[in-house]
C-alpha cells in the first residue's frame, strides 16, 4: 500500500523482530514447529533472544537423551552467558544435557599440569602460527578427556559430546535421530562421528555405503559436536595422549589416521579410530575469526609453560577461521593486543 507524501526506508542494520520462514505447499504442521524452533535458536545466538508472552501457553517441553546414555556440554563456568544460551538452545530442542565444567586454562600452571602427567608432543607446532601448545588448548584437551573417561569408568555405550559454542542447523534433533536410526540398522561399526567440524583438505570424502548422511572423516579441526561411542573413548585414553599432548582437534585425526604429519602420527599408535562425520553437517560454531562477537579461549592464552599470567591473542592460526586456509605462515604469528577467548 502507497500512502501518498511518505516515504518507506527499509534498514537491514538493526534487528527489529523475526519472522518465522514460511512452509512449502506439502508440509505441514510438524515442519511450521520445527522451522520455529530454528528461528528461536538463531535469536538465542545473534540476539536479542525471544521470549514467549505471558499471554500464551506453550506445549510443555519434555527432554531427553534421544537414545544416548549421556548428553555432555562442556562449558566454562566463567562463561555463564554461553552455557545459558546453550542450555536454552538444547531445552528448545527438547534434548536433555548435562553441563561439565571445563577446565580453565587460566587455572593451569606448570605443577598443575605436572601433576596430571602432561607434557608436549615433541616438536609440535600450530600449523599455522609455529607457536606451540596454549594453555587453553590443554584445558581444552582435558576437559574433553575427564568425559572420555567417565564414558568407560560408567560403561556408556555411546554419548553425545558437545562444546559451548553451537550454532544448530534446522531440525537438528529430527535429522540426528534420523542419522543414528540409519547407522544402526546398517550395523555400521564407529567409534567417533563428527556432527560439527572444519574439512581442512578440499578432496573429496568417501561416502558409506548404504547411509546417504555419512562420510569418511578426513582430516578436520574443531571438536564442538561429536559422537562417541565406549569402544572409542577406549582407543583414546589407550593412546596415552597427556604425556604427549597437542590440540585435541589434532589428536583425534591422528588417532584415525588421516593427519598429514608423519612424525606426530608416529608418536600414537595403534590409529584406527573409525571416524565418520555427517553430511551435511549438523551444527557449526556461533562466531567465526573476524566475527565482532567471535572469542577464543584457546587461541588468546598464554604458552603452555608460561606461568607469568600473561595473555597473548595468536592471531596467525586460521583454524578459527569460516573457510580453510592452507598457506601455512612461518612467522610467530602473535600479537600482545588484548583479546577474550573460545
Amino acid at each position: 500500500m502507497c500512502v501518498p507524501g511518505v516515504t518507506v526506508h527499509v534498514c537491514n542494520e538493526h534487528r527489529y523482530g523475526y519472522m518465522n520462514v514460511p512452509v512449502k505447499s506439502h508440509q505441514g504442521l510438524e515442519d511450521e514447529r520445527v522451522n520455529f524452533i530454528h528461528l528461536i535458536l538463531e535469536a538465542l545466538v545473534d540476539g536479542p533472544p525471544m521470549w514467549a508472552s505471558a499471554h500464551v501457553s506453550r506445549p510443555p517441553k519434555r527432554p531427553s537423551k534421544m537414545g544416548f546414555d549421556e548428553v555432555f556440554v562442556i562449558s566454562l563456568a566463567r562463561r555463564p552467558d554461553r552455557r545459558e544460551r546453550m542450555l536454552s538452545s538444547l531445552w528448545e530442542m527438547e534434548i536433555s544435557g548435562r553441563v561439565v565444567d571445563a577446565v580453565d586454562g587460566r587455572t593451569l600452571n606448570t605443577s598443575i599440569m605436572r601433576s596430571l602427567g602432561v607434557d608436549l608432543l615433541p616438536g609440535y607446532q600450530d600449523p599455522y602460527s609455529g607457536r606451540t601448545l596454549t594453555k587453553g588448548e590443554v584445558g581444552c584437551f582435558l576437559s574433553h578427556y575427564s568425559i572420555w573417561e567417565e564414558v568407560v569408568a560408567r560403561g556408556l555405550a555411546q554419548v553425545l559430546v558437545f562444546e559451548d559454542d553451537v550454532r544448530f542447523e534446522s531440525n537438528f534433533r529430527g535429522r540426528l535421530e534420523q542419522l543414528m536410526e540409519e547407522v544402526e540398522a546398517e550395523k555400521l561399526p564407529w567409534d567417533l562421528i563428527y556432527l560439527g567440524r572444519k574439512q581442512v583438505n578440499p578432496e573429496e570424502e568417501a561416502a558409506v555405503d548404504g547411509l546417504p548422511h555419512l562420510v569418511v572423516a578426513g582430516y578436520s579441526y574443531w571438536t564442538l559436536a561429536y559422537v562417541l561411542s565406549l569402544a572409542g573413548a577406549r582407543k583414546l585414553l589407550a593412546s596415552q595422549p597427556l604425556r604427549r599432548m597437542l590440540p585435541v582437534d589434532e589428536f583425534l585425526p591422528i588417532m584415525f589416521d588421516r593427519h598429514p604429519n608423519e612424525q606426530y602420527k608416529a608418536h600414537f599408535w595403534p590409529r584406527d579410530l573409525r571416524a565418520f562425520s555427517a553430511r551435511p553437517l549438523l551444527a557449526a560454531p556461533t562466531h567465526y575469526a573476524g566475527d565482532a562477537e567471535w572469542l577464543s579461549d584457546t587461541e588468546t592464552s598464554s604458552p603452555w609453560d608460561d606461568d607469568s599470567g600473561r595473555i597473548i591473542s595468536w592471531s596467525g592460526s586460521h583454524k578459527t577461521l569460516r573457510g580453510p586456509r592452507l598457506d601455512l605462515a612461518g612467522s610467530s604469528g602473535h600479537s600482545l593486543q588484548p583479546r577474550d577467548e573460545l
